[in-house]
């Protein structure tokens, strides 16, 4: 015993270092398996997928190399001339200070006139969304335009039913104070009121007409960049829209507007003529020198 207890401090003293070298391992361990959980199928990281977004264009090799997949060619497109009309400064300054003007008047209306929008008018501006560019020209979208009565108060069910559970549990305290200002709330008139509704869905893969699946990439970035010109469009044509994008609705839309499984709902838009007796927030935009860095 005597020459035990002397040793006795030493040996806790190692035993300690191994316990505490041991269990700083299984920390970090566990906290790199919650970070970065290993992707199913052995998938690989790509450089084409935006890890901010994660817009569903991470095809692991597996995936992409299956019998389901289409495996591109080399293809050498023509190129044609490309002269598009050059404008003196002048010109210039003055068109880009009338686009700014127009687009400036643009605002999220949530009082929509139910006066009927000609249906060319829509077919325009969607065809100008169109011309978005795309990653590897794949235009991942589909805009599905809602005139008809039942099936837009089917969809004004189905948001606000989802979107009256997200004001009182799924967005939490601070966004709904957020959004208190504003004065939304779980109810969408707009979505009855509208003479039309523009689903925007974004194609998280293509499906070729043999049934073979085609990579989209950055399709969400791409379908976002046509949302956007699609905004313009409207406001250029004098209709209004507010964006809206209500959580956990899109499974249920996509049956309901039987769009299929590779087609996932970005963006819902109400689109009409203001109510005449419209309002919105009065609201100011940040100035240039807050939204610009220039090098």
């Amino acid at each position: 015993m005597a020459l035990v207890s002397p040793l006795t401090p030493v040996f806790v003293a190692v035993l300690c270092v191994f316990i505490g070298f041991f269990l700083k391992n299984y920390l970090r361990a566990g906290s790199s398996s919650r970070q970065e959980p290993p992707r199913a199928g052995g998938q690989i990281d790509r450089p084409w997928v935006d890890e901010d977004l994660q817009d569903d264009t991470e095809i692991g090799a597996n995936d992409s190399e299956g019998d389901d997949w289409v495996v591109a060619e080399a293809e050498h497109l023509s190129h044609v001339p490309y002269t598009p009309p050059r404008y003196p400064v002048e010109e210039m300054l003055e068109r880009s200070r009338q686009f700014y003007k127009l687009l400036n008047q643009r605002r999220s209306v949530r009082f929509i006139s139910p006066e009927p929008v000609p249906r060319e008018v829509i077919d325009n501006v969607i065809r100008a969304a169109g011309t978005a560019p795309s990653g590897a020209h794949t235009e991942p979208w589909t805009f599905v335009v809602v005139e008809d009565a039942e099936t837009k108060h089917k969809i004004r069910e189905i948001v606000e039913q989802e979107e009256e559970v997200n004001y009182k549990q799924r967005m939490g305290g601070k966004w709904v104070q957020d959004l208190r200002r504003l004065r939304t709330n779980w109810v969408k008139e707009y979505l009855d009121a509208a003479p039309y509704l523009i689903l925007i869905f974004k194609q998280t893969y293509g499906i070729l007409p043999g049934g073979k699946k085609k990579t989209h990439y950055y399709n969400e970035i791409s379908v976002s960049i046509a949302c956007g010109l699609l905004l313009a469009a409207l406001q250029n044509v004098g209709l209004v829209t507010v964006t809206s994008t209500p959580l956990n609705c899109g499974p249920q839309l996509r049956v309901l507007l039987r769009r299929p499984a590779n087609e996932k709902l970005l963006m819902l838009l109400p689109v009409g003529y203001p109510a005449a007796d419209a309002t919105v927030p009065d609201l100011t935009r940040k100035d240039l020198g807050d939204i610009m860095v220039f090098v």
